[in-house]
């Protein structure tokens, strides 16, 4: 079966540009990614950053969604410890029912913030000891036909053709997604440290549910690419940057190239900076095609989500064109 490819949006501010502008611009990558193949857009839900706009993933999703005509959009992910099972239910069968069978529902544990934010969100329903999985099936649960009995419904929600992926960056996800039988995105564009050994444990222990026969393996990567070696790397530097941004606790929009500062930062703040970027690749088609051909084949993942962060617009999309012509032909 052809390798599947997708994108990751966080919806990123770039340095001159307002809230609006950026949702322009994911449109417009949509639209494109849409042109070009890729099977699914996804907003990740992350809060308090200066940098990134796609806290309120669900209406996103919608406005993505209406802009274009087969492209699966979705989440990647809900972190459902900031919501109630019941309004994801309703949110996610709201969308379906606009956008039949056009709408993903991937669902992270992860705050996407920091913890005083996190407590800001979830007010009095804050809880150290979160059960994802006992939450994972209260939403199966809602969304399923056979709650139409129940005091509590979700509609729209009940019924909905939605699928759930697990996301993660631990091997305790990898554990969850295989015994529930629930396709596994790992996030390997910022985490990527677990990702052998949380796709072994995924594949050893996986259970078929009704939902899927065998393992489906999805890992998020970052891919900078564009027409020589040198532009790549010169245009990788404000992705980079934004890494030490957050290792550094600088947050702010993202940088053009010419005004990143790599080369003072400290030793350790590069090895945590290593760590992070150890699955971004660089490069023009033909070192792409290389790095990518052996990351495949260590790997053998059933989708590549694209991700980076590429301050120029127009050389970002040229980075997905590359993407797209390079996975294929892997």
């Amino acid at each position: 079966m052809a390798l599947k490819y997708s994108i990751l949006d966080l919806a990123t501010i770039v340095k001159g540009d307002d809230i609006n502008k950026t949702f322009q611009k994911s449109v417009q990558s949509a639209q494109l990614a849409e042109k070009l193949g890729f099977t699914r857009y996804w907003f990740s839900e992350h809060h308090n950053f200066p940098n990134v706009a796609s806290a309120s993933t669900s209406i996103l999703i919608g406005h993505i969604a209406s802009q274009t005509k087969s492209l699966r959009v979705g989440s990647g992910g809900i972190m459902l410890p900031n919501h109630s099972t019941l309004s994801v239910a309703e949110q996610f069968g709201t969308l379906d029912g606009l956008f039949p069978g056009r709408i993903d529902l991937g669902l992270g544990r992860a705050p996407g913030t920091d913890m005083l934010t996190a407590t800001a969100l979830r007010g009095n329903n804050f809880n150290p000891n979160y059960n994802f999985e006992f939450h994972i099936k209260e939403l199966q649960k809602y969304m399923s036909k056979e709650n139409s009995g129940s005091k509590v419904r979700a509609i729209p929600g009940e019924g909905a053709d939605v699928p759930f992926y697990i996301l993660g960056s631990s091997t305790d996800s990898a554990f969850l997604a295989a015994k529930l039988g629930l396709p596994y995105a790992f996030a390997a564009h910022f985490a990527p440290s677990q990702l052998e050994v949380a796709l072994e444990i995924y594949r050893e222990h996986f259970q078929p549910s009704e939902f899927l026969d065998k393992p489906y393996v999805m890992v998020c990567i970052n891919i900078i690419g564009a027409d020589s070696v040198d532009e790549a790397h010169y245009l990788s530097t404000s992705h980079f940057q934004a890494f030490v941004n957050i290792l550094t606790d600088q947050r702010q929009p993202l940088l053009p190239p010419e005004e990143t500062e790599l080369t003072d930062i400290s030793d350790e703040v590069a090895l945590h900076l290593n760590r992070m970027a150890a699955k971004t690749f660089v490069g023009n088609k033909e070192t792409l095609r290389e790095k990518l051909s052996k990351f495949v084949k260590d790997h053998r993942p059933d989708e590549i989500i694209v991700s980076g962060n590429i301050y120029d617009f127009d050389k970002k999309s040229k980075s997905y064109e590359i993407a797209s012509e390079v996975i294929k032909s892997l």
